[in-house]
């Protein structure tokens, strides 16, 4: 059960290109963004939709298979951990963001 207490499993569509960035250390990091779809019916029997971003990370050999074969519009299925962070913007104002660290890939459409 140790395993379950953080885990992320999530289908969607990518916003973008992924942002692939070369570390230093030779190590490569991936960020990207997909979208996920949610729909419910209100009292008058309208059906909502709703859209909903996540923002996706991935490193080293992950990263390296999202470079080569992951482009925007197409849809995937990711596994990961949730993960909190906070960083200051260029106006020194602290900022908090939500992501998933994506440990596995999964290419469910071609692009």
């Amino acid at each position: 059960m140790n395993t379950l207490k953080n885990k992320v499993q999530l289908i969607g569509n990518l916003g973008q290109e992924p942002e692939i960035i070369n570390l230093d250390s030779g190590r490569k990091l991936a960020k990207f963004s997909i979208a996920t779809n949610d729909f419910y019916y209100n009292k008058q029997g309208d059906k909502i939709e709703n859209t909903f971003w996540h923002n996706i990370v991935a490193w080293g050999k992950t990263a390296e298979i999202i470079e080569k074969y992951v482009n925007k519009g197409q849809e995937i299925a990711i596994e990961g951990k949730l993960t909190n962070r906070s960083y200051e913007n260029k106006e020194g104002e602290k900022r908090y963001i939500t992501e998933v660290i994506c440990n596995e890939v999964l290419m469910l459409s071609k692009q």
